[in-house]
């Protein structure tokens, strides 16, 4: 018996050290849109006395597109809530698979007596010519080889953006900790366009603007590091409002790719009960004007705000992008803070009279009562939002939802990750929202974490709640497993999208709902129904397209 076997698998696979995955890539075959990233992974175990090192090769005309990374093991310390539903991989501290780290010199790592896995991309151009490419890999170990052939089939069509908003919210101020790199200091800018290219490159297309530093899992009466992009000259009731960083960061974001943009937070989480903190130049001096201790009712910081968002969408439309502008007012009230909302609401209704606003919540009496223009409702309780539906609905998940519905932690198979798009075209949700792209706090943002040695902010949030990539050596970011299961997500709802337009959008539903009907909550808990779903939309999409649909 050979000390090495390796096996194909698909994306939605998690490779764990002392269990032999499950399923098998058939043919194996991949299948994809022009301009489309396509996953999979090649799980292999070694069975020798000592450690050793094998090395992979890759030939085929699309080699150059192809990329292939390690899948790391990464400690779990909190993997779970105490409660979890049937359909966790596993409820136990342990180390799990996450990280998507580069060869060195195309070698990968044999640990006796284990299972692991590399992560194979293939990148598709958009001029890309349909047909079908196959990519040979060579496995030297131990002066042995193995070959394998994966067929990649590019269909005639390309894969178009999806008309979704999708925002994992970036945290600045844990780039500028993390890297010690002083806030908007030319290195500072370098990393943060770094993160911001690697988040688009993923599917993401809108980001948290920080025009005060955001008022985000701060623990009341602390602050966070001051991130705040638009500078305030207070002189007694009027203020002066300088936009030039708010100007290299919308031409910088624009740049990468980013579409749509994010206003943080106008008042504080979780009632809308103060202001944010906000810095200003008064009397010569830098200091905080507004906080904690500031009335968000109360007549000063209401005058301030009638001022401020005056000025700032009046910069944003000379800037080409008040109508992909989204505000907030307070992120996820309770019913207890209805009336505080409410308040806070009426207090700028006016002054954002036109534009978009959002927030994320749970209580459908918040948009009944007026108070939220876009609802941006958790996944668990989204069923009132859907009998009674708003025009215009988003969706979210976090540590709370926990429970049947789709979600992003590393305990959880990768198809829950991966269904949220599908559910997501099927009812028609306009955006989705995160709050951990890069999240490398303790709860409340008392103190740093190390990300590579802490994954759940300190013990909590589930593992994989708080951020999707690990900051990587010299200001670059590395991916994870959950980042490419939720690009995977957008990329089946923009194909979704386009064979909706192709064939019509009944006949897609039809097709997703073909094995059951499909929920938030309701839904096939295994990958070969992505799989197989998502070949039958391939196969559509072909056959619309040769025919001329």
């Amino acid at each position: 018996m050979t000390a090495f076997r390796y096996k194909l698998v698909s994306s939605m696979c998690k490779v764990f050290p002392k269990e032999q995955p499950d399923g098998e890539l058939e043919n194996p075959r991949l299948m994809g849109l022009r301009g489309e990233t396509l996953s999979f992974q090649i799980a292999y175990v070694w069975d020798g006395d000592s450690r050793e090192w094998g090395n992979i090769a890759v030939s085929g005309t699309l080699q150059t597109q192809v990329r292939i990374r390690a899948v790391a093991l990464v400690p779990c310390a909190y993997p779970c809530h105490k409660r979890t539903d049937s359909g966790y991989l596993a409820d136990q501290p342990g180390l799990y698979p996450d990280l998507l780290q580069e060869l060195s010199s195309s070698r990968f790592p044999l640990v006796s007596g284990q299972w692991r896995s590399l992560w194979v991309t293939v990148e598709l151009e958009k001029e890309q010519a349909a047909g079908s490419y196959p990519l040979v890999f060579t496995f030297t170990v131990c002066g042995k080889m193995y070959e394998t052939v994966v067929a990649c089939e590019v269909l005639d069509a390309v894969l178009p953006k999806p008309s979704i908003c999708h925002t994992e919210w970036f945290h600045t101020d844990c780039l500028a900790d993390y890297y010690q790199a002083e806030v908007f200091s030319k290195r500072y800018w370098e990393i943060v366009e770094e993160f911001v290219r690697f988040a688009v490159k993923h599917q993401c297309n809108m980001l948290l603007t920080p025009v005060f530093t955001p008022p985000l899992d701060t623990a009341v009466g602390d602050e966070r590091m001051t991130v705040q992009l638009v500078d305030v000259l207070s002189g007694g009731d009027v203020y002066h409002f300088g936009f030039e960083k708010l100007r290299r960061w919308v031409e910088m974001a624009e740049r990468c790719g980013i579409q749509y943009f994010e206003i943080s937070h106008l008042f504080t989480q979780w009632g809308a009960k103060a202001a944010p903190k906000i810095m200003a130049m008064r009397e010569g001096s830098y200091v905080q004007i507004f906080g904690w201790d500031t009335d968000a009712s109360g007549a000063a910081y209401r005058a301030f705000l009638h001022q401020f968002l005056a000025a700032l969408k009046t910069e944003l439309a000379k800037l080409g992008v008040l109508e992909r502008t989204y505000f907030h007012i307070s992120d996820e009230p309770q019913m207890e803070h209805l009336e505080s909302y409410r308040s806070a609401w009426e207090g700028v209704k006016a002054d954002l009279e036109g534009c978009q606003v959002i927030d994320a919540l749970s209580d459908y009496d918040f948009y009944r009562q007026g108070l939220v223009q876009i609802p941006v409702c958790a996944l668990d309780h989204i069923e009132p939002f859907l009998k009674n539906r708003p025009k215009r609905l988003w969706g979210y998940y976090c540590t709370a939802q926990w429970k049947d519905v789709s979600n992003r932690f590393m305990a959880l198979p990768g198809c829950r990750t991966r269904i949220l798009g599908v559910q997501m075209y099927k009812y028609q949700i306009e955006g989705f929202l995160h709050w951990g792209y890069n999240f490398y706090f303790s709860q409340f943002s008392r103190y740093p974490v190390d990300p590579y040695r802490c994954t759940d902010a300190d013990g909590a949030f589930p593992s994989g709640d708080p951020f999707l990539v690990y900051p990587g050596r010299d200001g670059k970011p590395e991916g994870s497993v959950r980042l490419m299961l939720m690009a995977e997500a957008m990329m089946d709802f923009a194909a979704l999208e386009l064979l909706g337009h192709l064939i019509g959008r009944k006949k897609v539903v039809d097709m997703i709902d073909e094995e059951m009907e499909l929920t938030f909550t309701d839904y096939p808990r295994d990958e070969a129904y992505l799989l197989r779903l998502r070949g039958k939309v391939n196969g559509a999409i072909q056959k619309a397209v040769r025919h001329g649909a």
